[in-house]
């Protein structure tokens, strides 16, 4: 009876440690995720910043899965995020020249806006009630026109994702200004209209 109490005992504490072996938190996953994201953040958050957000999601997805004890689950998202951050890694030189060239190509489009506004300028109708908003526009033109050396400083420093982004705000802006001008040239090309019909 001994014999078999002793058994069943043991038996049980077989099972409890094989239970509690396979419910342990996946610290070596954890770690070698985080060691893979840490890795490739840096360099990448330059370049692909969405990218890297999306690994410390998923990395903090995880961390609610171990907080939740749910370990089967957190450690088939930290092998995921390894293979992501792996995978990032690898494609990184061509992600970064991709990000290059979007800089370069957003660059080229604020100079191109910049300078249509300028001439367009030009062509504004210059009358009494005109004035100060012309000198406005001048003044806003100018700016931007200051502004884009920054952008050149910032594709030499491999800052693209903030060279795109200030690009494509003078871009806007100086569209907006050729816009500004567009409307007053058709006032005044419309009141002459309104008056032969008078």
């Amino acid at each position: 009876m001994k014999s078999v109490l002793r058994y069943s005992i043991l038996g049980l504490v077989l099972v409890l440690i094989f239970v509690v072996g396979c419910s342990k938190p996946p610290t070596e996953e954890l770690n070698s995720a985080k060691s893979a994201v840490d890795a490739v953040a840096p360099e990448a958050s330059k370049y692909v910043a969405e990218d890297v957000k999306k690994l410390n999601d998923d990395l903090q997805a995880a961390q609610n899965e171990i907080d939740a004890k749910n370990y089967k689950k957190a450690k088939e998202i930290l092998i995921k995020v390894k293979a992501d951050a792996d995978t990032l890694k690898a494609t990184l030189p061509q992600k970064k020249e991709q990000a290059k060239n979007n800089a370069i190509t957003a660059q080229d489009a604020a100079k191109t806006a910049v300078a249509d506004a300028k001439a367009l300028l030009t062509k504004a109708p210059k009358g009494k009630g005109s004035r100060a908003d012309i000198e406005a526009m001048k003044a806003d033109i100018k700016g931007l026109e200051e502004s884009l050396p920054e952008l050149q400083n910032l594709i030499d420093a491999e800052d693209y994702a903030v060279a795109t982004e200030k690009a494509n705000a003078i871009k806007e802006k100086a569209a907006t200004v050729s816009d500004q001008i567009n409307q007053a040239l058709e006032k005044v090309g419309a009141k002459p209209k309104a008056e032969t019909k008078k």
